[in-house]
């Protein structure tokens, strides 16, 4: 037993300083290079808050950031240590690939919210139609976007969802144009039908003046003689104006006598006499 003592005793005297040496060494590794990590990580910070980023994609990459930051600085400390990191660092890739692999969906969830945070092609508070579904965003995450519809329900929907189709704002500009159809019959009077049509149109004050509106015969249809009316309204105005509108063009037309015909079909009888 003493033998074993005066062994370990010798192999401190001769490694203890070395092994002193690594362990200093190591940690002041570890404290310069969370020093490092922290002035890199704020001035990601200050640069992403300068140019107006969105907080949750800040937080997120400075979060990324700081992991890979501390995970080199560690791999440097353990290395100081002695010990070989070529196999630490092979099992950290492969468990990189596995868990890429695995989240694959939840990646591209995340990569289209970075997409939608950067580019911004919607905002809170606007209406949008995308992915099927129509309504006012609430909320934009990292991984879905949250959307209240017309009938108060609230719809998560992935956000590799949204990307990969068609994104429809209507609240993206102020102003937007009313496309509405009206027909007339065949008998009735093509020209006071329409300035009927511009009367009502331009009587409507939230209707602009710039760009004007436009009333035109567009189609001679199979039942009917149809003209496009297509005023320019502020955005909040669309639905209330174009209710509005129909419904005067409505009462208007029966006022006046104005037929507004519906698809219909003529059948015709013709009688022979048999020989």
């Amino acid at each position: 037993m003493e033998a074993v003592i005066t062994q370990a005793l010798d192999m401190l005297k001769t490694y203890g300083p070395f092994i002193l040496y690594a362990l200093a060494y190591a940690l002041l590794i570890i404290i310069v290079g969370k020093f490092i990590t922290g002035i890199i990580t704020g001035f990601v910070r200050k640069m992403m808050v300068r140019t107006k980023i969105d907080e949750t994609l800040t937080r997120f990459v400075c979060s990324l950031v700081r992991i890979i930051l501390l995970t080199f600085v560690y791999i440097a400390a353990i290395n100081q240590l002695g010990i070989n990191t070529t196999s630490l660092i092979v099992i950290l890739s492969a468990a990189g690939l596995a868990v890429g692999l695995a989240l694959q969906g939840s990646l591209a969830n995340f990569s289209s919210g970075v997409m939608l945070i950067l580019f911004r092609p919607f905002k809170t508070g606007d209406f949008v139609e995308a992915s099927g579904i129509s309504g006012t965003v609430e909320e934009i995450s990292i991984f879905s976007t949250l959307f209240k519809t017309g009938d108060n329900k609230a719809v998560i929907v992935p956000n590799s969802n949204i990307t990969g189709g068609n994104i429809v704002n209507y609240s993206a500009k102020n102003t937007r144009r009313i496309d509405m159809v009206f027909g007339i019959g065949y008998g009735d009077d093509l020209k006071q039908a329409k300035e009927l049509l511009m009367k009502i149109v331009t009587a409507d004050e939230r209707v602009l003046k710039d760009p004007e509106p436009v009333v035109a015969l567009s189609e001679l249809a199979d039942s009917s003689v149809n003209f496009v009316v297509r005023p320019w309204v502020n955005a909040s105005d669309y639905w209330g104006v174009k209710c509005d509108v129909t419904e005067k063009v409505k009462l208007t037309f029966d006022e006046r006598g104005i037929s507004i015909p519906y698809p219909q079909t003529d059948v015709h009888i013709h009688q022979t006499k048999e020989n």
